[in-house]
């Protein structure tokens, strides 16, 4: 799914409009039913429902919201803010198609009226083409609103939101939920807008599907069905070697865990044959939980000073779960550093030694995939002053040094060396747990030492650890949720693609 700038999307209305063909009105009509088959969908039948409706366009889809919820028996009033007389066309059309069966009312009366105890507020003031601070009145009807105890809904984007800049301290509606139209804006992505945004939905209003398919674009919305997402079947004839080689530098005194995490999840992911190069205090341990990786024993009894003989004859290296960060074990990553040519999955404590030796960074193989959680990343690049700078941040990393970047979170964001970036459906909050990471990165290095191509392993890891952590909370529940769940869930969650 892309996502759209406010002039992309302003275009793809205007192409639609002219080669479906099909009048503004009417397709301003397509998006007010689609907003009330999501509205119908909350428990709201013995709620009173205010719209506030700005003079444009996103007042126009509220005015045309109201008179559809009116005719499902819902009790409705609409408060216009600015003049009526000065609307956008549909606007007035849509206004005039009330006929008096809805209330309409001056925004600027709401400061007077009494507060039903069962209400929701429906905000259509503005749309995704804002591109500038809300002020004056309108500043003023967003605060007092915000302050109203009710449910609240925005029709595709909370007014004020800025689609694709930060707010800068810029008032916005604090939205419950968000019915936007044809795909995301990128502003719902990042964590700073989640109090504006609240949970949301895109919903389908027919924009044309040859300009969604032509349009140029740098940011997507991946999701489970993806066409280029699914995986093939195997060959009859397949054996283990077919299946990847991977190497996998994990373990430590004190963090075995992880590397049995990894381990399992790398198995599980498909990989044919797995080493686990270890500390000798984990050897027991791994051979213990995961007896189909074969382990490597470093010199060392409580962290990793050196790498297994030859490398090449592995389709993939992944190093970081538990390894510490030892002298002897920044050694140790130098050498492999030095050593690999193929695309590796680098995580945990192989970033932090990443983000003390930047010198590192350009040793990194090609397409390599490096995991980093916020604090990860925020070590290896710098702090940031908003979200927006932390995505450009992420993109210009992948691009210098040509690496896969996967930022871990909620719809986590995989940046490619050619600038696009790819942010993820799945998951839930319940997957904010320790050993998740280790997961995620087992799962990457048996996808990469398969078929798949770096990008792809990257954007299927963490589709598939999404889908696992979403398969998990359902049987499990978020609070109970442990890495190891995820683990468990895996093969159900490469069963649904």
């Amino acid at each position: 799914m892309k996502i759209l700038s406010p002039q992309q999307i302003r275009k793809a209305d205007a192409y639609t409009i002219e080669n479906e063909p099909i009048a503004s009105i009417d397709l301003m009509e397509r998006a007010s039913n689609a907003f009330v088959d999501e509205f119908k969908k909350h428990p709201f039948n013995d709620q009173i429902v205010w719209l506030f409706c700005g003079t444009g366009n996103n007042g126009g889809d509220g005015l045309a919201v109201a008179r559809l919820l009116k005719g499902l028996k819902y009790e409705v009033k609409v408060w216009v803010a600015g003049s009526a007389e000065k609307g956008s066309e549909d606007f007035r059309v849509n206004l005039n198609r009330l006929s008096g069966a809805v209330s309409v009312a001056k925004a600027s009366e709401i400061y007077a009226a009494d507060i039903p105890d069962k209400l929701v507020i429906v905000d259509a003031l503005f749309g995704s083409g804002l591109n500038r601070p809300v002020d004056g009145d309108y500043a003023k009807l967003i605060d007092f609103l915000n302050g109203i105890k009710a449910s609240k809904m925005a029709i595709d984007i909370p007014s004020g939101l800025f689609c694709d800049q930060p707010q800068n301290g810029a008032i916005a509606f604090h939205s419950d939920i968000t019915i936007t139209f044809q795909a995301p804006k990128l502003a719902f992505l990042l964590p700073e807008n989640y109090p504006y945004v609240g949970e949301w939905k895109s919903v389908d209003i027919g924009l044309s599907s040859q300009f969604m398919k032509e349009v140029e674009c740098s940011y997507y919305y991946q999701r489970v069905g993806d066409e280029d997402l699914k995986l093939p079947g195997r060959p009859r004839f397949a054996h283990k070697g077919d299946a990847g080689r991977t190497l996998l530098i994990a373990g430590s005194k004190g963090k075995v865990g992880a590397a049995i995490l990894s381990s399992k999840a790398c198995m599980r992911a498909g990989a044919g044959l797995l080493t686990v190069h270890t500390s000798g205090c984990a050897v027991t341990p791994i051979h213990t939980a995961v007896p189909e990786a074969m382990v490597s024993e470093d010199a060392n009894n409580e962290h990793i000073t050196r790498i297994p003989g030859d490398l090449s004859n592995f389709d993939c290296v992944a190093i970081g779960p538990g390894i510490g960060t030892d002298n002897a074990t920044v050694r140790a990553f130098e050498r492999v550093l030095k050593t690999v040519s193929r695309p590796m999955v680098i995580d945990a404590d192989a970033l932090n030694i990443l983000s003390r030796n930047p010198g590192l960074l350009e040793r990194v193989p090609a397409n390599s995939m490096l995991t980093p959680h916020p604090g990860e990343f925020r070590r290896l690049v710098g702090d940031w002053h908003n979200d927006y700078e932390r995505l450009n941040k992420q993109i210009e990393l992948s691009k210098k040094h040509r690496l896969i970047v996967v930022l871990k979170g909620a719809y986590s964001s995989i940046s490619t060396p050619s600038g696009e970036v790819y942010f993820n459906s799945t998951g839930n909050p319940g997957m904010a747990t320790a050993g998740s990471g280790d997961v995620l990165t087992g799962i990457a290095a048996g996808l990469l030492s398969q078929s798949f191509s770096p990008t792809k392993s990257a954007r299927l890891a963490v589709l598939l650890h999404g889908i696992s952590g979403d398969l998990s909370a359902q049987s499990r529940g978020e609070y109970g949720l442990i890495a190891s769940d995820i683990v468990d869930f895996l093969p159900a969650a490469f069963r649904k693609l």
